[in-house]
């Protein structure tokens, strides 16, 4: 009994161990484009200052952006910064964000991180 016990709880570790590396190899979906015409005001001037380099009106403003939900292309942690689109009406950040990576690319998400459009200039 005791045996058997121990190969379950081994092969539970293992299955464990490999989830991770699973997860991190899904590739990110589909990306589609939208030109910065096409974005709302805001993220334009969210844009603008991301490029000029602030100032952020807000604290979280180029924090690293994790790409928990794996929809931007994998990349090493820190490659990724976020900055908040302001969202008129709302009491909080909101859910509009801007997404840049460290070669300038720039991604828009209007839906908290489950969508993302590359923003093509």
């Amino acid at each position: 009994m005791n045996r058997r016990w121990l190969l379950l709880i081994l092969a539970l570790a293992v299955t464990l161990a490999q989830a991770p590396a699973a997860a991190r190899d899904k590739p990110a979906a589909r990306i589609r484009d939208i030109t910065v015409t096409e974005l709302p005001k805001e993220a334009r001037a969210t844009l603008l200052l991301i490029k000029k380099g602030g100032p952020f009106p807000y604290p979280k403003d180029g924090i690293v952006f994790g790409n928990f939900e794996r929809q931007l292309p994998p990349q090493p942690r820190g490659y990724y910064h976020e900055y908040t689109v302001p969202t008129p009406g709302s009491h909080d950040r909101g859910a509009r964000r801007i997404v840049n990576g460290r070669v300038g690319e720039y991604y828009y998400t209007s839906d908290h991180y489950k969508t993302f459009r590359r923003i093509r200039e």
